[in-house]
């Protein structure tokens, strides 16, 4: 009849883990109850989409030897906020009207002004992040022409990284 905050207490039996919740004591014969559970796991993030749980009612004073299971699969969604940030080093490049790019030379400053690009990925949470994929389009040439040089790329954090095909093609 009315709403009773059940005391629940996980243990280790047979290797599995086990949380047990008494009803309980006593219950009188022919009794009708409806639980509402609410489980908090950790560490699914490998699970798969789905949870399976084996539900069992037991008896301390009568035992059944039937003592019947039910299995239940609980969906799992994984959620978890990206956010990318990123900024210029220097932040406003000016540009000469006309530049006049040296043939064949392999130094630097000869190719333009050095403008680094850098990116964070940050996981705001609540659940850890693994298989992300980051794709970022540089607009390197413009009617031809090379508009931006793409000297290097890399990465820091353990993350991998594949070098775009048009990056330093004159080993500069």
């Amino acid at each position: 009849q009315g709403q009773e905050k059940l005391s629940c207490n996980p243990k280790k039996e047979n290797g599995t883990h086990v949380v047990l919740c008494e009803l309980g004591n006593p219950m009188k014969a022919g009794a009708q109850i409806t639980v509402d559970m609410e489980l908090s796991v950790s560490g699914l993030e490998d699970m798969g989409d789905a949870i399976t749980f084996q539900l069992q009612l037991r008896s301390k004073n009568s035992p059944s030897p039937s003592n019947a299971s039910v299995t239940v699969t609980v969906p799992v969604e994984a959620q978890a906020e990206m956010e990318l940030r990123g900024n210029s080093l220097p932040d406003t490049t000016v540009l000469p009207t006309s530049w006049q790019e040296v043939e064949g030379s392999r130094r630097l400053e000869d190719h333009g002004i050095k403008v680094e690009h850098v990116y964070e990925l940050h996981n705001k949470g609540p659940s850890t992040v693994s298989g992300v994929t980051l794709r970022l389009a540089v607009p390197h040439q413009l009617g031809g022409r090379i508009l931006l040089y793409l000297l290097e790329l890399s990465t820091d954090g353990g993350m991998n990284c594949t070098h775009h095909p048009d990056l330093n093609p004159a080993q500069v």
